[in-house]
């Protein structure tokens, strides 16, 4: 369509900001759907933050995609939570509502239906999660949703983890936490997780080869999900499927993130296949995103 008056304006706002797989997506699937909709990158620094959001009710922009490093900043800045993203502690979508600001988070739901899409149910299982950061805590909110007995939290901060299990068991009383640090003995631990989750940033191209954990700690009874998705295939799911362990990376959380994102905005179901294309074809371009790019790349802890 043609950019007019009635184009309502999306995008995504994040510092720095070179490089996002969002627009493409987003921009394919109003395509698609011959909606009069526009996404665009904003690079906003932490001491603009508070002017941009006043900005998305002065310019009257439909809604906006949060990234690194401005998801917990944000949320002071809003007229109301999602209960989803008040409990995770980030918010990664803004919609516009007439002028009110609301913030979601579309990551967990995003993660939990990638694992859907990988024939994975958590329900009653034991998950480890590698990662105190962002991604973390919306992973282990989304397990816990879903009826996953059992949490793990590993990070390189023993506190960052405990915070994140004291979290967890207040909101679901009936989930089991457990915080362990990098430097601990980690074996036997392993040795009952079922679902693997790595929510470091260990194992994107910078890292070349690296790995969260011991490939030791690995066996065939193993879900490994690495939320990376440059490269496509890093070390740790490598490793993994060379153990006879099933493993996915973060494109799918990535794809319906976003998707979840879109509806907010719209009203209407995303064509998901449409967006899973636009992504898969960026990738291939050879684009890939910057460092601040959280939307799964990966995050730091």
């Amino acid at each position: 369509k043609e950019i007019n008056g009635a184009t309502k304006v999306t995008g995504i706002i994040g510092y720095p900001l070179t490089y996002t797989f969002s627009p493409p997506m987003h921009n394919k699937a109003f395509e698609a759907l011959n909606l009069n909709y526009r996404y665009l990158p904003f690079v906003v620094e932490p001491n603009a933050l508070e002017n941009a959001i006043e900005g998305i009710k002065s310019l009257n922009i439909r809604g906006i995609n949060v990234t690194m490093p401005h998801k917990e900043a944000v949320i002071d800045l809003l007229d109301e939570l999602s209960a989803e993203a008040e409990t995770i502690g980030a918010v990664n979508t803004i919609n516009n509502d007439n002028g009110r600001l609301i913030g979601y988070n579309t990551d967990a739901g995003g993660f939990l239906k990638s694992l859907k899409e990988e024939s994975f149910n958590p329900a009653g299982k034991t998950a480890i999660i590698l990662g105190t950061g962002g991604a973390a805590k919306a992973v282990a909110v989304a397990l816990a949703r879903a009826g996953a007995a059992s949490i793990v939290i590993i990070g390189r901060s023993g506190n960052k983890a405990e915070a994140i299990t004291s979290s967890l068991i207040s909101n679901f009383q009936e989930i089991s936490g457990k915080t362990l640090t990098f430097r601990d003995n980690l074996a036997d631990i392993f040795q009952i997780g079922e679902l693997i989750v790595n929510a470091t940033p260990v194992g994107m191209k910078e890292s070349g080869d690296l790995l969260p954990v011991p490939l030791e700690f690995i066996n065939a009874s193993h879900f490994v999900y690495d939320l990376i998705y440059t490269p496509l295939e890093t070390a740790l799911i490598n490793g993994a499927r060379h153990k006879g362990a099933k493993a996915a990376n973060g494109l799918g959380m990535l794809l319906y993130q976003a998707a979840s994102a879109f509806e907010i905005w719209t009203g209407t179901s995303a064509p998901v296949e449409v967006m899973r294309q636009a992504l898969i074809q960026g990738l291939k371009s050879g684009d890939r995103p910057d460092n601040a790019e959280e939307e799964n790349r990966r995050v730091p802890t």
